[in-house]
């Protein structure tokens, strides 16, 4: 199955991220797994570059649902460019996507993913509206 990202989405943040020589597996190209590392990284980088916390207390993003589609390979040694999307926000959730391309490359998609991320009070475990402030950064 292969999930499609939807074309009206929001460019937020983009990074570059080593390729490392433990992510290589024993086929010698990049663990599956490790997409979803990188993906990881790049929503952090972004959440933090809103001036939140990705950390358990008070309130914070967690991370409901997660896919990734491969298209091409990836080995050592090289650099990911990450970019990150943001598609519908709901009044506690958001949908963000990431693509993943060479850094010498930047038009060869090598993969693509997403997750719903929902805003959540950590003392009661329960969804809670977007801050306000996140909403407005995120929709300038």
């Amino acid at each position: 199955m292969r999930i499609v990202i939807p074309e009206e989405r929001k460019l937020v943040h983009e990074m570059i991220s080593p390729i490392r020589w433990g992510d290589m597996d024993a086929y010698g190209h990049v663990n599956n797994t490790i997409y979803f590392r990188y993906m990881e990284q790049a929503r952090v980088d972004w959440i933090s570059s809103l001036g939140y916390k990705v950390a358990p207390e008070g309130e914070s993003v967690i991370m409901i649902n997660a896919f990734c589609n491969f298209f091409k390979q990836l080995t050592y040694p090289g650099d990911i460019l990450l970019k990150t999307f943001v598609g519908a926000i709901g009044r506690t959730s958001m949908d963000v996507f990431h693509t993943m391309t060479l850094r010498t490359e930047p038009d060869i998609l090598a993969a693509e993913g997403g997750s719903t991320l929902v805003w959540v009070d950590m003392n009661t475990n329960r969804s809670v509206p977007w801050p306000e402030d996140i909403l407005q950064k995120v929709r300038a």
